[in-house]
């Protein structure tokens, strides 16, 4: 049977969102929400919290994380270093896709080199990587070109796909998103993971069962997952309170109060490791999306900073997150190995004759117009934001035509290619960023501010281009110092620079916040990732 919705306006929209029902009294039928859809079923297709977490259902790492984001085994029982370039994985045996297809070494180093190859927008994660070979059936060894202390850390995040599966499917490789490319992999799914695929309908519902060969032993009760994306925040809320999904990954700061007064709701928030920030193209000579022709406006400092200076995030935060952000200055949250609370201190907003007359200086008497590219199902009130960014830059002369798609589109447009390095199509544009794969500072130095670097696997996520000679030097210096004095203050001349530099707009550390059903009890990671291996339904 299905559902009574108490509310008329939920009615129709979640009518035409297609939510399950459960069969018996017995069934454990989870249903949640988000705005936005997962991109796709390949667990490489891109570098994103969301998908990366959705898929991690249904595919392992060879090491995962735990309840408290420490390290565990998963595929892997035992990991380790023989010398400071040589690690070890030693393979859980008797582990079975879910086709019934044994799991070897030999799917371990298909998926490495996949998920480091053409296509993959996941490959950031191995720039340290040599060479990785099979010793045996149970064990894999890695060469890596300089040490990497970090290297299980980065692959806590990279599942495990069957050889088997994807040669017979014809999906070898990953399809690229940024060309809008599909294989099998795009809409189908084989693991190892707690969950299988049943039923995958993009843009409307995608349906997981409980892997019964699964090598690990449920800790949840859930017979069936339901998880459907729907945009309008207001249909969200309203099915939560009706009883029609039990979760909803994101609730709108507006809503949060009212939900935390009804009796059948639990609301759960914390600050996340994620930082919103925005960003300029300093790689262009010209800029694709502006009046001035012949020179970039964003390659001269003073218009940085401007820019920077100009817009005031405890406005944000108060008028559009609702209380629900930590402002900061720098591109790591709290939390971060490696965040330099010293630096964490926003310079002074300037009047707008004061930015007018840098901007003056800088050549732009009457300021200029840019395009800016933002998402408006990605992050917490993004379009929103993008809109106060927008008013705020008026008031100093710069026109900003903003662009605000769906996240599909949105990531298409901004990030540069990772296969060949060619410039992203954005001016201006927001991103947000969770070292979540090693929680260290250097991930974000490696992959968001060092000079793009295809061959290096450096700068992968650095859509604008950014680049000063000094800080990479400095990074690549982190990424292999194992004395920590010597790393943390590394740390602290490279986060100097690019403060001074003003580099990016880091804008703030986004609150988050979840809410379910009385009768749910889930795990809520500080990175935002939802393992659904943790539910449980009273």
């Amino acid at each position: 049977m299905h559902f009574k919705l108490r509310h008329s306006v939920a009615l129709a929209a979640l009518a035409c969102a297609g939510f399950g029902f459960v069969p018996s009294a017995d069934a454990k039928t989870f249903k949640w929400a988000n705005s936005g859809d997962v991109s796709s079923m390949d667990p490489y297709a891109r570098q994103e919290t969301f998908l990366l977490t959705f898929t991690a259902n249904i595919y392992d790492p060879l090491v995962r994380r735990d309840k408290d984001l420490k390290l565990e085994p998963a595929l892997a029982t035992k990991w380790g270093q023989t010398s400071p370039t040589e690690w070890f994985f030693d393979l859980r045996q008797g582990v079975k896709f879910s086709d019934g297809t044994p799991f070897t070494a030999d799917d371990v180093i298909f998926s490495i080199n996949r998920a480091n190859g053409p296509g993959s927008n996941v490959n950031g994660n191995f720039s340290s990587m040599k060479e990785i070979r099979k010793v045996n059936d149970h064990r894999v060894e890695v060469t890596t070109s300089v040490p990497d202390p970090l290297l299980a850390d980065k692959w806590a995040s990279i599942s495990i796909m069957s050889k088997a599966w994807a040669e017979k499917n014809n999906a070898v490789q990953p399809a690229d998103m940024i060309k809008n490319e599909e294989n099998f992999a795009t809409r189908n799914a084989m693991g190892t993971g707690p969950f299988m695929l049943k039923e995958r309908r993009a843009g409307e519902k995608t349906v997981l069962v409980p892997n019964p060969t699964w090598w690990d032993k449920p800790v949840h009760n859930l017979t069936e997952v339901v998880f459907t994306p729907v945009p309008n925040a207001a249909t969200r809320i309203a099915a939560l309170k009706a009883g029609d999904i039990d979760m909803t990954y994101e609730v709108p700061p507006a809503d949060t109060d009212n939900l935390k007064k009804d009796a059948n709701i639990k609301v759960l928030e914390g600050p996340e490791t994620r930082v919103v920030f925005l960003g300029f193209d300093q790689e262009r000579d010209e800029l694709v999306e502006s009046n001035v022709k012949g020179k970039n406006p964003f390659k001269d400092k003073r218009v940085r900073e401007a820019m920077h200076r100009s817009i005031d995030v405890d406005a944000i935060k108060r008028t559009v997150m609702r209380g629900q952000s930590f402002p900061t200055n720098l591109m790591v949250a709290p939390g971060i190995n490696g965040y330099t609370k010293a630096l964490d201190k926003r310079p002074p907003l300037l009047k707008p004759e004061e930015a007018k007359k840098m901007l003056a200086d800088a050549g732009y008497p009457n300021g200029f117009e840019t395009g800016m590219d933002c998402p408006n199902d990605r992050y917490v009130n993004d379009e929103k934001i993008c809109q106060a960014v927008v008013a705020m830059l008026a008031k100093i002369g710069i026109k900003v035509n903003l662009r605000a798609q769906t996240r599909n589109l949105y990531f298409a447009k901004i990030l540069r290619s990772t296969a060949d390095g060619k410039p992203s199509n954005t001016s201006f544009y927001m991103l947000g960023w969770s070292p979540a794969t090693t929680y260290d500072v250097h991930n974000v130095f490696e992959q968001i501010i060092q000079t793009p670097d295809v061959k290096a696997k450096k700068g992968l996520y650095n859509a604008g281009g950014y680049s000063n000679k000094k800080f990479d030097e400095l990074s690549n210096k982190v990424e292999v110092e194992t004395d920590k004095a010597k790393r943390d203050a590394m740390i602290a001349e490279a986060t100097k620079i690019y403060v001074d530099d003003f580099a990016y707009i880091p804008l703030h550390q986004q609150a988050l916040v979840w809410a379910t059903r009385k009768n749910v009890d889930l795990v809520q990671p500080a990175d935002n990732s939802f393992p659904l291996r943790f539910v449980n339904l009273k």
